[in-house]
């Protein structure tokens, strides 16, 4: 269980330290050429009665044969951060879309204006022998929550 919490901790960490070189793109549909690891993050999201978020856009990955790979999310509401799910990528060179949910109270999330930061991640072995993260795209860009 320790290892899992010191995985997830660098993985939060690393995505953190790479957020700033993403671009601010927000575009509906991910652009990058065809044969190309890409992501992209929808123009809205939902906050429902129950503070439940949902987030979601497009990614495209070619190849998962050296560990698995996900997309996740991390949405910014003025002084407030909170991961919003993960969804595990199929990485067949096609476009497919993304959802991640949580349910986010203390204090919860508003309806209006926010930014998501979505990575799409791939789970090395590691030197160590421990998982590494390798980011293969980030996205990060403003939304508007309904």
């Amino acid at each position: 269980m320790r290892a899992r919490l010191v995985l997830a901790a660098g993985v939060l960490l690393a995505s953190a330290a790479v957020a700033p070189l993403a671009h601010a793109g927000g575009a509906d549909v991910f652009s990058a050429s065809e044969g190309a690891d890409g992501l992209s993050v929808f123009g809205y999201g939902t906050v429902a009665d129950d503070s439940t978020v949902t987030l979601s856009g497009t990614y495209r990955c070619l190849d998962d044969s050296a560990g698995p790979v996900f997309v996740s999310s991390t949405l910014v509401q003025g002084d407030r951060s909170a991961g919003i799910g993960g969804t595990r990528a199929v990485c067949d060179g096609h476009l497919h879309e993304w959802v991640n949910t949580s349910v986010v109270k203390d204090p919860a999330y508003r309806q209006g204006t926010a930014r998501v930061q979505a990575t799409l991640m791939q789970l090395t072995s590691g030197g160590t022998g421990l998982p590494t993260p390798d980011f293969l795209a980030v996205e990060e860009s403003d939304v508007e929550l309904r």
